[in-house]
């Protein structure tokens, strides 16, 4: 079943990249995030199930959180921009 979580990941992973990329730069972030989940996944199902325990787990949570916020942040941005765009137009005319 870890193979196909790995596969899962690289697909969404390559959809963010090469499909959603061009609209925002963060959709890389996130492409290239769930790249690096795929390989986790796919590395931990050839090892024998040794990267979801002890300190590598904490890497990839640490890894997990950051990526959250910058694309927390990225999405606050984003609602702001959108909502000014939305302020002007509607007072503009």
């Amino acid at each position: 079943m870890d193979y196909v979580y790995a596969a899962l990941w690289f697909l969404a992973g390559l959809i963010l990249l090469f499909r959603f990329g061009k609209e925002n730069k963060i959709f890389y972030l996130l492409g290239g995030f769930f790249l690096l989940l795929g390989a986790w996944w796919l590395a931990n199902a050839l090892m024998g199930g040794v990267l979801f325990a002890g300190v590598w787990n904490w890497v990839m949570r640490g890894v997990t959180a950051v990526v959250l916020v910058l694309a927390c942040v990225a999405y606050y941005k984003e609602i702001k921009k959108s909502k000014e765009e939305n302020e002007k137009k509607g007072s503009g005319s």
